[in-house]
């Protein structure tokens, strides 16, 4: 059978998520019923679940949304400058969460009580760990203990973390959220210093 001309809308879907994007954000997602998503959309309510089937789907979809943060150690190493190196993956990390506010503070929000979005973003963070440690390792030429590169990819990653899941209250208050220059510095030295490294016997 033929699909009627909404169902044939390529922008329907796109209309449906950023409506759902903006009310979740707004109300919550357990508050916010697929009417008003199609409203907001303004689409018929039955294009919404013929795109998809449960609500819980277009949380999904959502998080598919998120932008991509694979950035390539070669585009951010500085051989032999550790916080040069980290400063610059920082930014460029820093570029790609800022570029949807909203939809990460309200994924953030939902991954307490939706066990896909909790899944996602935890997968998310590790792989900006993965990212952290392999700039380490190649700024560093390998000259770095592989336990304290596994402690300060931890670290920083945690910090980029936190700092992203408030930036968009800092930004409502009128706050502007703080560089991570500081950090980055004393990551950077305690790697230098082999802070990690075990006390050597009396």
């Amino acid at each position: 059978m033929r699909r009627s001309g909404a169902e044939d809308d390529p922008s329907a879907r796109e209309r449906i998520l950023v409506a759902a994007e903006e009310l979740f954000a707004e109300s919550g997602f357990d508050a916010t019923p697929t009417s008003r998503i199609a409203e907001r959309a303004g689409v018929p309510k039955g294009l919404v679940h013929y795109y998809f089937r449960r609500k819980s789907d277009l949380l999904a979809a959502l998080v598919e949304r998120l932008p991509d943060e694979k950035i390539e150690p070669s585009h951010v190493v500085v051989p032999g400058d550790v916080a040069a190196s980290l400063r610059k993956l920082v930014a460029e990390l820093d570029a790609r969460m800022s570029a949807s506010p909203l939809l990460s503070h309200l994924l953030w929000r939902e991954a307490d009580t939706h066990r896909a979005v909790r899944e996602a973003l935890q997968e998310r963070f590790r792989g900006v760990v993965r990212q952290v440690h392999a700039v380490i390792v190649a700024a560093s030429a390998g000259g770095v203990a592989v336990a304290d590169v596994d402690t300060a990819s931890g670290l920083l990653a945690l910090a980029m973390s936190y700092r992203h899941s408030v930036a968009r209250h800092a930004e409502a208050a009128g706050a502007i959220p703080p560089s991570m220059d500081r950090e980055v510095a004393f990551i950077a030295d305690a790697l230098s210093l082999g802070a990690g490294a075990p006390p050597r016997p009396a």
